[in-house]
């Protein structure tokens, strides 16, 4: 294990401020430098395109793995993009933040234990291990066994994360605001508050057992998941005790053939329409590293229920009607259900309506070909971001959707993004039709 990986976390108030301030100053001097480049060769630069640089996307990169905590988090929701928005080489960079954070060095690590669970807590287990089979935005990970050979998984979270994440977001939203990414006008004040209270509750270890136990009973005995049980003798708030469930990363899929990974994304794309239509309940972080893969047994492992969460009644039926009107190819159904999910404002369709209607002339023609739909065919993204970009470019007309359908469309575009890593076939109109309850005269049998 490379020594690089270990950093202390920096769990004191000054000492995190001092980390952001270090980021903004090397953010503005990469675009300083960069703007002198480009001016030198007779360009104009905007600053959005002086940002957007792959040198800065490295040093944020770099700078919230270190810091970890609320500033991660918030950069591993920008990384889950598929490409069709960021530029890919930016893409490609910030998922470093999916499952590259540094690790608590030991002498760290043996503190944070001894204040959970006493100085003596080593004779708890036959065997603990010292260096983290994972580590992420809040916690890494560890394996213990037990004196009776049960095998554990140990979430530990990072020190000082949880005093850490009001503070977090309101850096991350202030530099956010000075790289003039947002508009002024744009209210994001709800959605800073929400984003508090939800990474308050995903650093509650107590509760993510509790949603673990809960999913665990809506999920029953599917023969396509797996889940570990939480250990509540050795949880805490801060510590999470777990069944060690031996599986692969869900990336090595993309190897398994074409059979085995459209029946894998058939059952967690159709995992997602039942949390949203059937659960009511959602696990709202698709993080790749959440998801494990058992080759053997073709079982899915689901891991971290720390953003597990209902999913209001109203959002739901917003969705419901939104996928019907695709489904029913019904242009005028769909920009209603568009407007009352919150995808676009008022603003945008009075001002942009033409532009949105033809990128949903795009999206219809690609979504109704008959058969199994084809993640890997991406020939409408183009065409659809010629559209949406108009539309973006207008910042006047800006809006933020509703909380809870921000939390729902993050595990939907992510499980679809999944799908397309993996290059996917499934029936997806049937799917839809049948989870919704819609008659579906368009598909093909």
């Amino acid at each position: 294990m490379s020594e690089s990986r270990y950093r202390k976390v920096p769990s004191a108030r000054l000492s995190r401020i001092a980390a952001f301030g270090q980021l903004a100053g090397g953010v503005a001097g990469g675009v300083l430098a960069e703007g002198a480049r480009r001016l030198a060769r007779g360009e104009a630069p905007k600053l959005s395109d002086l940002l957007l640089t792959p040198g800065n996307a490295m040093r944020v990169a770099d700078q919230l793995s270190r810091l970890r905590g609320a500033a991660m988090k918030l950069g591993q929701m920008i990384s889950l993009d598929a490409g069709d928005v960021l530029p890919r080489e930016l893409t490609e960079i910030l998922a470093r933040l999916r499952d590259n954070a540094h690790f608590m060095p030991p002498a760290q690590l043996e503190r944070v234990l001894a204040a959970e669970w006493g100085a003596g807590w080593r004779r708890r287990f036959r065997s603990f291990q010292a260096t983290p089979i994972a580590a992420a935005s809040i916690g890494q990970v560890h394996r213990a066994v037990l004196p009776d050979g049960r095998v554990l998984a140990i979430k530990v979270q990072y020190p000082g994360i949880a005093r850490s994440i009001d503070a977090d977001v309101d850096n991350v939203a202030s530099l956010l605001r000075m790289s003039g990414l947002l508009p002024a006008t744009l209210d994001v004040a709800p959605l800073l508050a929400e984003a508090k209270r939800q990474l308050h509750e995903e650093a509650d270890y107590r509760r993510e057992a509790e949603m673990m136990r809960r999913y665990g009973a809506l999920i029953g005995d599917d023969p396509r998941f797996l889940l570990p049980r939480p250990h509540d003798d050795l949880c805490s708030a801060s510590v999470l005790a777990m069944d060690f469930i031996d599986a692969r990363p869900v990336d090595l899929l993309a190897a398994a053939p074409q059979d085995v990974r459209d029946e894998a994304m058939g059952a967690l794309l159709g995992l997602t329409l039942r949390e949203l239509f059937g659960f009511g309940f959602m696990q709202t972080d698709p993080n790749f590293a959440n998801f494990r893969w058992q080759p053997d047994s073709r079982r899915i492992v689901l891991l971290d229920f720390g953003a597990a969460r209902a999913v209001p009644e109203a959002t739901a039926s917003a969705y419901r009607r939104l996928l019907g009107a695709g489904l029913a190819e019904d242009r005028d159904a769909l920009r209603a259900a568009l407007l009352d999910v919150g995808f676009i404002s008022a603003a945008q369709l009075a001002r942009h309506g033409a532009a949105l209607d033809r990128a949903l002339d795009v999206l219809i023609g690609h979504l109704g070909r008959p058969g199994l739909f084809d993640f890997a065919d991406r020939s409408f993204v183009e065409r659809v971001r010629a559209e949406v970009e108009q539309i973006a470019a207008d910042r006047a007309s800006w809006h933020i959707p509703p909380v809870d359908t921000l939390f729902v469309q993050r595990k939907v575009s992510g499980t679809a993004l999944l799908a397309i890593r993996m290059k996917a076939r499934v029936p997806l109109r049937e799917m839809v039709a049948d989870a919704i309850g819609a008659k579906n005269d368009h598909i093909a049998v």
